[in-house]
């Protein structure tokens, strides 16, 4: 009896932890269930919000099932062979050593396989290059380290930069929910148009890259590169620039917000009366010096891109203007140029009108500055009057 009660004592005490340590783990496997379903949400590309971004999940999905299927043919046959063929089995090697069967059976299949993946790869990669006949067109420049949007349709434009608090990012406050990935100024478009995006950059090479919508374009100085969007919802999505653009390269984050017709009709009435409040007195006569400061500005964030900011262009894509004969020539020359754009053989070139996007302050800055910068020294100074006279 003595025996069986320090049998039983034993025992008890033996049992007492178990249900302890069965009770951290279910506390630990409580903790990860939240943690575990998040990773299981993310595990695949955003989900798309444009015909684009879903040809482009669609075609991932196509491929890695194909991938799939080759990876467990291929598995399957060297793991059987492998077993059913072993040498414990006293089986021998087989010789296919110039057998024109196999040759061509292993020739015409990797082919096959490619032109199934190729084909429906051709048809995506060539509708994301299709930006002809948009409804609205935005310009992109990236600058170290922020974004602007330059509504061109409409002549009016706004830097985009990173709203998240200083505290958050380096006093230890807790994230926000879209930490790093809120600005304070988003680019705003209407749902189901074709929005045509030429992005550039003026200074170092981003990437305006947004998930959901499938654009990832490099922003390139002295270069415009072109992509689209066309949006089936409203909504707010997000990306990152995606080049690695110096030091502050994760604080550029992308907020573009989607409207119904009627919100973007209302929001872009009223940026475009912000706009005209901001505007400038044409008639006023302008000192040189006013001008030519404000035409720095305005060649840094619209022509440098193109012409670099020492004015030395790009050879054999875009001109000097240092120097150059139309600068240092007659001025009306110069302004209908920066007006209208440069057309050769009835095409238009790189060069585009700025007509419907500086005002005549603008560009009578803009050309002030490049004749009185560099080796230019005309000593002319270009009233906004004498734009809007050409302008007309």
């Amino acid at each position: 009896m003595k025996r069986r009660g320090a049998m039983a004592r034993g025992a008890m005490k033996s049992a007492h932890p178990l249900p302890k340590k069965m009770a951290g783990t279910a506390a630990l496997v409580v903790a990860l269930v939240p943690a575990l379903a998040q990773a299981a949400k993310e595990y695949n590309l955003q989900a798309p919000v444009t015909p684009i971004a879903t040809q482009i999940f669609d075609l991932h999905v196509y491929i890695m099932w194909i991938c799939v299927v080759i990876f467990v043919g291929v598995f399957s046959v060297m793991f059987y062979s492998i077993f059913a063929h072993r040498k414990s089995k006293g089986h021998q090697a087989a010789q296919f050593h110039e057998n024109t069967l196999v040759e061509v059976v292993w020739t015409v299949i990797p082919f096959l396989i490619l032109v199934f993946m190729a084909v429906p790869a051709t048809r995506t990669i060539l509708a994301m290059k299709d930006t002809a006949v948009p409804d609205l067109t935005v310009k992109i420049t990236g600058s170290q380290w922020k974004w602007s949007y330059d509504y061109l349709d409409h002549g009016f434009g706004y830097y985009s930069n990173l709203k998240t608090p200083v505290a958050q990012i380096e006093e230890g406050e807790p994230k926000g929910e879209h930490y790093l990935l809120e600005v304070d100024e988003p680019m705003v478009v209407p749902a189901g148009k074709k929005i045509r995006l030429l992005i550039t950059s003026s200074d170092v090479i981003h990437a305006w890259f947004l998930p959901a919508a499938g654009v990832q374009q490099d922003a390139i100085p002295g270069f415009v590169r072109d992509d689209w969007m066309k949006f089936d919802k409203t909504g707010t999505f997000r990306g990152q620039c995606a080049k690695i653009c110096g030091k502050e390269h994760g604080y550029m984050p992308i907020v573009v917000e989607v409207k119904s017709a009627d919100d973007y009709a209302k929001w872009l009435a009223e940026h475009k009366k912000a706009a005209l409040a901001a505007a400038d007195d044409p008639n006023k006569t302008w000192d040189v010096k006013e001008l030519i400061a404000r035409g720095e500005k305005v060649y840094a964030a619209n022509c440098a891109s193109c012409h670099q900011p020492t004015g030395k262009g790009v050879a054999g894509a875009f001109p000097a203007l240092d120097g150059s004969k139309v600068v240092t020539g007659p001025k009306d020359d110069q302004i209908k140029t920066v007006l209208n754009g440069v057309v050769r053989n009835g095409q238009p070139t790189a060069m585009v009108a700025w007509k419907s996007t500086l005002s005549d302050i603008d560009i009578a800055a803009v050309v002030t500055y490049t004749r009185n910068s560099w080796s230019n020294h005309t000593g002319e100074v270009i009233q906004p009057a004498e734009v809007k006279a050409d302008r007309s």
